[in-house]
């Protein structure tokens, strides 16, 4: 009868280490597959890896591909609204962490989203017969498998795997991840980096990163930066059974290139939000030292963000604040206000190329007449920009 105590005895740390390898395969089968090949073909992935990944998928989560992809896609075309899936900033923060797998599977009845977001999902055979078909079955087997291997403790490992990805995906990244951490980027939403080191969730932790390059396949930008997702998707690449599509552009400069020329105007409009964080970066020192001499250092860190972002993005509860402080600084208006002049050039879609060219160079003629020698150098640096 020993057969009813599993296949496989272990210490309880092997039972530990067991639970922790098996969800992390899941994690990195929905992050390389799932998020980074399928929602956002980021990557192309090879028969093999890719149908090993959806058949893990059906085992220890029971989630179709094309709903996922499809509810995802939508949440980032309409993030931060009322139609986002899963926006702390619209229901809430409780709502979205403690029942983030119910909004999901709300999401997923939407057939009018699957038709508008789906596109380009698998559809053979074993999709629409067996994962589709049967998708709760995957995981009454993995718990069969579980516990022919481990016995009534494998109970337990079934069910931390089950509340795996409804925690991590659905509760930390969805919820925590457009709520609390830091922002690399002021793009659009109000997305956030959890924590540099994308480990525990699959690098899916760098989710500004990710909202401000939504098709690369890479989540970390910053060098102390880590994306373990990123590692195992280079690993695969070697092994020749996957190819990187695109990743986040670099910003890169040519010493031999004096002015910016239109060859180069894609390199200031794809690295617009990373522009914006340099912009507020290099003027540092001149805004800090002008806010210092008004008494109110304590609007640094505010201005930093201001700095960052678009003035319609700047909540309306500090905008009377920021007013304020630009009426008592002609400096601070001066760079606020070339900030904002950045923005809404490269926003301007009806610009023709050599239109847009044009009022750039006269942007960086005005910055470099200002007599504020950051923003000199600034509008210096950015003629000479391109894509690494």
């Amino acid at each position: 009868m020993e057969w009813i105590n599993g296949l496989i005895d272990l210490p309880w740390w092997g039972y530990v280490a067991v639970a922790l390898v098996l969800t992390h395969i899941t994690i990195a089968s929905v992050t390389i597959f799932l998020h980074r090949h399928q929602a956002h073909r980021a990557l192309d992935l090879h028969p093999v890896p890719s149908h090993f990944f959806r058949f893990w998928l059906w085992l220890t989560t029971g989630m179709v591909t094309k709903e996922w992809a499809s509810v995802h896609r939508k949440h980032h075309a309409r993030c931060e609204t009322a139609e986002d899936p899963h926006s702390p900033q619209v229901l809430g923060i409780k709502k979205v962490f403690f029942e983030g797998a119910e909004l999901y599977r709300v999401a997923c009845k939407d057939r009018s989203t699957m038709e508008k977001f789906g596109h380009g999902t698998p559809d053979d055979w074993l999709e629409r017969n067996v994962y589709t078909r049967h998708s709760a079955k995957g995981i009454i087997l993995m718990m069969a498998i579980d516990l022919v291997l481990f016995g009534p403790i494998g109970l337990t490992i079934w069910a931390v795997q089950m509340i795996w990805i409804p925690l991590t995906a659905a509760g930390i990244i969805n919820g925590i991840g457009h709520y609390w951490g830091y922002r690399n980027f002021e793009n659009e939403d109000a997305s956030t980096n959890i924590l540099p080191w994308g480990i525990l969730i699959g690098g899916e932790e760098l989710h500004n990163n990710h909202h401000t390059f939504g098709t690369s396949a890479k989540l970390s930008y910053k060098w102390y930066e880590f994306d373990i997702g990123w590692m195992y998707i280079r690993i695969l690449e070697m092994l020749g059974l996957a190819k990187v599509r695109k990743v986040a552009p670099r910003l890169a400069e040519d010493p031999s290139r004096p002015h910016l020329d239109v060859e180069h105007l894609q390199a200031v409009v794809a690295n617009r939000y990373a522009l914006a964080a340099r912009y507020a970066r290099e003027l540092k020192g001149v805004y800090r030292s002008e806010i210092e001499k008004l008494g109110q250092g304590n609007l640094a860190g505010k201005m930093k963000t201001w700095l960052k972002q678009e003035a319609k993005d700047t909540p309306e509860e500090e905008r009377k604040q920021l007013a304020e402080l630009l009426e008592k600084s002609h400096v601070l208006q001066t760079i606020y206000s070339m900030r904002q002049e950045l923005s809404r050039l490269w926003e301007r879609s009806s610009l023709t190329r050599e239109q847009l060219l044009k009022e750039l160079q006269e942007w960086c003629a005005r910055a470099e007449a200002s007599g504020i020698e950051a923003l000199k150098t600034y509008a210096q640096r950015l003629r000479r920009v391109s894509i690494a």
